[in-house]
């Protein structure tokens, strides 16, 4: 049995009505035994680290954190990893980083199937970053979906609705660009870190192609991966409904050309959103901005490109039994969304399917948290493998060249990126 009575006890206190799922194991096991925690600097998980207290009443266990800034995060995580692990028993790992960092985690699977962790409230495109050869190396904590965001004015003006569809989402863009001196949608076409695969991958799920084959062969040279190239690169050239020069736009122009008032929509990351109605830096109001999940290709499910973060055990952690104690109560819904509803708070992170369709959570959000829930309910998410990094670099170029009209032939485009990731896989 576990110790039921306490936890509720400590939970409501600070849920509360919502008390945790989580309970701590009965008697104490752990006490007196320590947690070291690695994480990237994160409000969302310092907003944890506030709440730990409760977590360390009821099992005893202390609780330590060491933040790092992010662009020195994966250096610390392979040091971590090289000399063997010890020093840090809980690590956050962003989900590209996973399989080059496998050696560093150890499995957690009997352990939190023994807690009662409901895994079928992750989104599949979240969990699947926590899963290595067939085993559960981590859980996720923190995850980023891309959103639709709109002008409500210039579609009402134009007497156009948010789009459901790529193919409608052309049809509104052409009708606000009839109507306004706006652009359409702005969207990334330049190489930065990948970001111009980002919205890419969405249409190549929904024309049902993928990156690689069940054996790990290109195989996004197909006919779909064609199509949805075309479909992509259609939207500077033929169609028209982005704005000039947006053949070297990276994420962050989009960015400032729907803040700047020049384009109607943007497909971001949901934590853009806060950027976008900032006063200081952009010329837009809360009433102008609308949302909605990304439009689907016509046929095909909605979906979203993904980020992730999970927290996992390290192989060298003396205290996994109450380093997976911790991951129990980090992972709880009721934590996450004390964290959304915290009036003294502004984190929107949600990585829990209860959480994002929660009547509370989209009451206060504005219904941003749902939009994201209808993404996700049909969003595989991306297979990070070793060499990622490269072969982002190499599918970037590619859709560049097609977009700055370098290169004109989209399949002899797509098929020299094959034969040169097939190359390094």
């Amino acid at each position: 049995m576990r110790n039921f009575t306490s936890t509720i006890a400590i939970a409501i206190s600070l849920f509360g009505t919502q008390a945790l799922a989580w309970e701590a194991t009965e008697g104490k096991p752990y006490d007196g035994q320590t947690v070291n925690v690695l994480a990237v600097k994160s409000s969302q998980f310092e907003a944890h680290e506030a709440r730990v207290a409760a977590f360390e009443e009821a099992t005893g266990i202390d609780v330590v954190y060491d933040y790092v800034p992010f662009p020195n995060m994966k250096e610390a995580l392979t040091t971590e990893m090289v000399a063997g692990g010890g020093d840090y028993d809980v690590v956050s790992i962003m989900d590209q980083w996973v399989p080059s960092l496998q050696l560093l985690l150890q499995p957690i699977g009997d352990e939190i199937a023994a807690q009662g962790t409901d895994l079928s409230d992750f989104p599949k495109a979240h969990l699947r970053h926590g899963m290595l050869n067939g085993e559960l190396v981590g859980l996720p904590v923190r995850g980023h979906v891309q959103l639709l965001f709109y002008r409500k004015d210039l579609l009402e003006a134009a007497g156009v609705e948010a789009p459901k569809t790529w193919g409608e989402l052309v049809t509104v863009a052409k009708a606000v660009q009839d109507s306004s001196d706006a652009a359409g949608i702005a969207l990334p076409f330049g190489k930065l870190n990948g970001q111009n695969l980002m919205v890419w991958m969405n249409l190549l799920w929904g024309k049902g192609g993928d990156l690689f084959d069940a054996d790990g062969n290109p195989i996004f040279n197909s006919d779909a991966g064609i199509a949805a190239t075309d479909m992509y690169v259609s939207f500077l050239k033929n169609d028209k409904i982005a704005p000039a020069g947006s053949a070297v736009f990276v994420e962050q122009d989009a960015v400032n050309s729907f803040k700047q008032g020049n384009s109607a929509m943007l497909p971001v990351w949901w934590w853009v959103r806060s950027q976008l109605t900032d006063p200081e830096q952009s010329k837009l109001t809360e009433e102008q901005v609308g949302f909605t999940a990304l439009p689907a290709v016509e046929g095909s499910g909605r979906t979203t490109f993904t980020n992730t973060w999970i927290f996992g055990v390290t192989d060298g952690s003396k205290s996994k039994d109450a380093a997976t104690e911790f991951l129990g109560w980090l992972t709880d819904p009721a934590l996450e969304r004390d964290v959304l509803l915290d009036p003294e708070g502004s984190e929107v992170v949600s990585v829990h399917m209860s959480n994002l369709r929660d009547a509370e959570v989209n009451a206060r959000w504005g219904g941003m948290h749902q939009s994201a829930a209808d993404a996700l309910a049909t969003a595989e998410g991306l297979d990070f493998g070793d060499g990622w990094p490269r072969i982002a670099e190499i599918l970037e170029t590619a859709i560049s060249s097609l977009a700055s009209g370098e290169e004109s032939d989209t399949k002899a485009a797509l098929d020299k990126a094959a034969e040169e990731i097939a190359a390094i896989r």
